[in-house]
């Protein structure tokens, strides 16, 4: 089939996921060389589960939970293959759905490839997987794009391929965003800025659950919106420049004054949060600005 495929799971408390998921991820990646759960400091019973019922699984246990970029990263680093497809507990992937992932990276430019993603959303599906993002008033918006197409501004930490030793130029994914989002929007965006390609591959195909995921599952919604927040200040903090950065000073704090006056209290909280980590974005442009890999809207 052309390169071999580490599969890496990131797992927190996904007993019950893991038992309904990973028997369709073994029935239709038989091709992978390995498959590799890393659990992030789980409290349920995953860990013996893995080891009782899925002998040929590899099974990386951390003693603390940390977050998806340090989990995933920890995956990335142990795995033996150049390419590692990326797959959330509550992820099915549908039979043939590797091998067209794959085909893509005969391309040595391509870093990754999304996945068409099933989404199953309020009991409706939405196709999800392509996505587009574009510099507007100071902050970085993203939405979802037709598939229809094979470019994609990102691809999804919770389905997608990446060629590994491109992820190790990049440091891989950003620890600043624990527990969760934006990270693989921040190491897609870091990735175009090196020269290196995106793809959508739609005949890779997955069914994805995120109703039943263990963010939605663990957390809030007042929780899950404050920290989507606090990493897009995050996020804009770390790449923005020239133009955008006098846009983002003049807008943010307009967007911050809204949201205060219609109840947004997330955004509000989000921004808070993020400045209390602005330490870990002076040394990421401190250190980019050092290494000349400046990635500055």
């Amino acid at each position: 089939m052309g390169p071999t495929v580490s599969i890496i799971i990131p797992n927190w408390n996904g007993q019950e996921l893991l038992e309904r998921n990973l028997p369709q991820v073994l029935a239709v990646t038989k091709e992978a060389g390995e498959i590799i759960v890393v659990d992030d400091g789980s409290t349920d019973d995953s860990v013996n589960i893995l080891r009782e019922k899925f002998p040929m699984i590899r099974v990386l246990q951390k003693k603390s939970h940390e977050g998806f970029a340090s989990t995933v990263n920890q995956g990335v680093r142990a795995a033996s293959s150049d390419i590692v497809v990326l797959l959330n507990t509550d992820v099915e992937p549908e039979k043939n759905f590797l091998a067209p992932l794959i085909l893509n990276f005969d391309s040595p430019q391509v870093f990754a490839v999304g996945c068409m993603d099933k989404s199953i959303e309020m009991g409706k599906t939405i196709l999800r997987g392509r996505g587009l993002a574009k510099w507007e008033k100071g902050f970085y918006v993203h939405s979802r794009g037709d598939i229809d197409k094979t470019d994609t501004a990102w691809v999804s930490g919770g389905s997608g391929a990446f060629r590994k030793s491109f992820w190790e130029k990049l440091g891989g994914m950003d620890t600043l965003f624990n527990p969760f989002y934006w990270e693989d929007i921040d190491i897609s965006y870091r990735a175009k800025h090196m020269g290196y390609r995106l793809m959508f591959e739609p005949k890779s195909v997955v069914r994805h659950y995120h109703e039943k995921g263990k963010i939605f599952m663990n957390y809030s919604t007042f929780f899950i919106k404050r920290i989507a927040y606090r990493n897009q200040f995050l996020f804009v903090w770390k790449h923005v420049g020239g133009r955008h950065m006098i846009a983002h000073c003049l807008w943010a704090p307009l967007r911050l004054v809204q949201a205060a006056m219609s109840g947004d209290i997330a955004m509000v909280a989000g921004y808070l949060s993020a400045t209390i980590r602005v330490g870990g974005v002076l040394r990421y442009r401190f250190q980019s600005f050092r290494e000349n890999k400046v990635v500055i809207a």
